[in-house]
């Protein structure tokens, strides 16, 4: 939780008791509380070739296939071990031969917004569809910024349990297709119609009670553009960001963080909404529908008891400043 704005949420006593007796006992093991799910863009970056054990789903799709690095899907449990001892189990993604690419994929289109990113790795997600499929994707046709690769990996993670991709000329063990032995495997199709039907799949002409920017957290660039479409606007339902401890004091130096609180929006540091006891917040607030523009967020929140709503950020502001999206 964020515990400056916890009353905020109407999140009750004993959620923010559990917080701090949680976060004082990693704290005695020396564990150092960053609070963030986008290490890669704020704290350190894993290193190509570096081996790491992360828990989080995003963070390790990310780590091993934009930067290179070497980690699973690790449990809270088997993180903190490899972090008491130094050592973690020599299997699946540290291994060469579990890096090269079981599915190949050619993509038609590349996306242009976060949230059609978002859609097309959990199209390629789905067809992955298990935790050691490698997709490798061809016909991206220019480079992605960091925060397009942040959201689509963490979607086709979510949707697929997928741990690492490769992009043909874009990421780094992947210059060629022959690389990661793409050009023995048949190539699947995924472009704009199967991302537009996913979209549609969450999609409603309808009331909004709340508007939600997290899972990821926001980067500073994404916390400018929001920014950039509050000004002039009054909300009329309430509008989450959530970013992380190291954003948040850039986002406030230049200004990000009061237009968007200006309009009725408010910016979390440090907390997951989904694991902010989503659901009891939901009930605490009388939240049903809820917009977002993470494909990733969607995919979760329908069990919490919300009916999610995929649209762009541009939409989701317009809802927030009108109470309906459609």
């Amino acid at each position: 939780t964020d515990f400056t704005k916890a009353r905020q949420l109407k999140q009750a006593d004993w959620m923010i008791d559990l917080e701090r007796r949680a976060i004082a006992a990693l704290v005695k093991l020396g564990v150092s509380m960053t609070d963030t799910c986008i290490n890669y863009q704020t704290v350190l970056a894993a290193t190509r070739g570096e081996h790491v054990a992360f828990g989080d789903t995003g963070v390790v799709i990310y780590s091993n296939s934009v930067c290179g690095a070497r980690s699973n899907f690790e449990g809270g449990p088997s993180a903190l071990s490899a972090g008491l001892t130094g050592r973690t189990p020599r299997y699946g993604f540290h291994l060469d031969r579990n890096r090269q690419a079981t599915l190949r994929v050619r993509v038609g289109w590349t996306p242009e917004s976060l949230n059609d990113w978002g859609a097309l790795g959990a199209v390629i997600g789905h067809i992955a569809g298990n935790y050691w499929a490698v997709p490798v994707v061809e016909g991206i046709e220019r480079a992605p910024t960091s925060d397009e690769l942040k959201h689509f990996g963490a979607a086709m993670a979510s949707f697929g349990s997928v741990a690492l991709f490769h992009i043909v000329g874009i990421t780094p063990e992947a210059f060629r297709l022959s690389d990661v032995a793409g050009d023995r495997l048949p190539e699947h199709r995924a472009g704009r119609a199967e991302v537009k039907a996913l979209q549609q799949s969450y999609a409603a002409d309808s009331k909004v009670d709340v508007v939600v920017f997290s899972a990821p957290q926001l980067s500073l660039y994404e916390l400018r553009a929001l920014a950039d479409l509050c000004d002039g606007r009054k909300f009329q339902i309430p509008l989450l960001a959530v970013t992380s401890p190291q954003v948040k004091p850039d986002s406030d130096r230049f200004g990000y963080t009061g237009r968007i609180e200006a309009a009725g929006g408010t910016v979390y540091s440090g907390m997951c909404f989904y694991q902010s006891y989503a659901r009891e917040i939901a009930e605490a607030n009388g939240w049903k529908t809820l917009a977002t523009n993470s494909a990733k967020m969607v995919n979760i929140l329908g069990g919490y008891g919300y009916v999610p709503i995929l649209a762009s950020m541009e939409e989701c502001v317009d809802a927030a400043q009108t109470g309906r999206l459609g």
